[in-house]
């Protein structure tokens, strides 16, 4: 695991499951740190999410070597007596321990900040919930769907006028809620180089996504008129919209103030500027959805590749709507490194997604496929000092499994 990187050096136990969390150690292993990942003798859940719907369904577990790629691999039985002093090795290890485990059983399992710290102060203890340490729904289990995008307000904004709450892109929240959680070990560990002292550092879910939707959420702190949801046919405002390109491509167009007399003249229709029915603010807010069909019609009647041009020429901020079929092969994601190879996870998974962040003149960590269910075991517990005699004593008593040979 030697790595001559930003976090070279730097050991983390990552004992979260799904997402967040994991994703948050993926970033820090991205850049070079040592990522134990721990999980139950039968494996997490995660590990199938690949066979489980609405998940897209393949024979690759690509969920689970996105959120565990470059980490070894530990299995343990917690609530095992014997496993007590492989968690108070692996604290006494680790500069930074992820959990996500609900508090209640974290309490039981005695694995909450208090039952570890005295193990090793340095420790940066990264704590991540569905809705936070306190008030009367912090020991509810949560989701993204729950916490992140429902409780946040989020899910009541993303959607048209007259339908339903929809269901979200999976990850979508774990994943921004992972990038608060490592900036959060991260800030801790400059702290640590200036105290020497660990530190206890928490997100949630919930947190994460009033956060995402502050804009909205601080908006209604102050008693601000809202327009309502958003209505493509009768928006708020036209030249802020979703149209269509004669090729059927949706794209979102999002012309400001001092971009509207150029977009004008750039799309064929300079008289919109002086027609009396927009040219006045107050007729203009009355007869938007007569101008949202001229646009229609317009957009209409050339494909997006003409739109491309068309918008681009005038420096206007436009994107065409992608499915992730179309995205994996846009040549900006290659060639900014956001999509990157990954070696041995086996079957049609070649490639795999690079955490956001980018630091010029520093490599990242070439991908490697996520570990076997407790695959490094014995590496491991040797690393940690155990012996010969220990490691069978904890074999024996279940604590570790003996892993022969697991399938990913």
């Amino acid at each position: 695991m030697a790595s001559n990187n930003i976090f070279s050096g730097l050991k983390v136990v990552d004992m979260a499951s799904f997402i967040a969390g994991p994703s948050a150690a993926v970033i820090l292993s991205d850049f070079g740190a040592d990522v134990i990942k721990v999980e139950p003798p039968s494996g997490e859940l995660w590990r199938h999410a690949h066979n489980a719907p609405p998940q897209p369904v393949s024979e690759d577990a690509y969920p689970w070597h996105l959120n565990n790629r470059n980490k070894r691999g530990m299995a343990i039985d917690l609530k095992s007596p014997s496993a007590r002093p492989v968690l108070e090795k692996l604290v006494k290890w680790a500069d930074v321990l992820i959990v996500n485990t609900p508090h209640p059983a974290r309490a039981r399992l005695k694995l909450e900040y208090d039952d570890v710290i005295a193990w090793n102060p340095r420790l940066i203890y990264a704590d991540i919930t569905g809705f936070g340490d306190k008030g009367p729904d912090a020991n509810l289990p949560g989701f993204d769907i729950t916490s992140y995008w429902a409780r946040s307000g989020l899910l009541s904004m993303t959607r048209d006028a007259g339908a339903p709450p929809t269901w979200p892109v999976a990850g979508s929240g774990d994943n921004a809620t992972a990038m608060g959680l490592y900036s959060a070990i991260v800030t801790a560990l400059y702290r640590r180089e200036r105290t020497g002292e660990g530190a206890h550092v928490t997100t949630s879910l919930l947190a994460e996504g009033v956060w995402s939707a502050s804009v909205s959420i601080q908006a209604a702190l102050c008693d601000a008129k809202f327009f309502g949801l958003h209505d493509r046919k009768n928006p708020a405002n036209a030249a802020m919209n979703v149209y269509r390109s004669a090729d059927d491509t949706w794209f979102v167009l999002v012309v400001t103030s001092d971009k509207l007399a150029a977009v004008a003249m750039a799309i064929g229709r300079p008289d919109l500027l002086t027609d009396p029915r927009f040219s006045d603010p107050a007729k203009l807010m009355v007869n938007m959805p007569q101008l949202t069909a001229i646009l229609d019609e317009v957009f209409g009647s050339q494909p997006m590749e003409h739109w491309y041009n068309v918008f681009n020429g005038v420096h206007v901020t436009f994107g065409a709507v992608r499915a992730p079929h179309e995205v994996i092969d846009d040549p900006q994601l290659h060639a900014n490194n956001i999509i990157v190879p990954i070696e041995g996870a086996g079957g049609k998974l070649t490639s795999t997604i690079s955490s956001p962040i980018q630091v010029h003149g520093v490599d990242k960590v070439s991908a490697k496929r996520a570990p076997k269910i407790g695959e490094h075991n014995e590496e491991i517990l040797r690393q940690l000092e155990f012996s010969v005699a220990d490691i069978d004593e904890l074999y024996a008593s279940g604590a570790i499994p003996k892993v022969e040979d697991h399938a990913v």
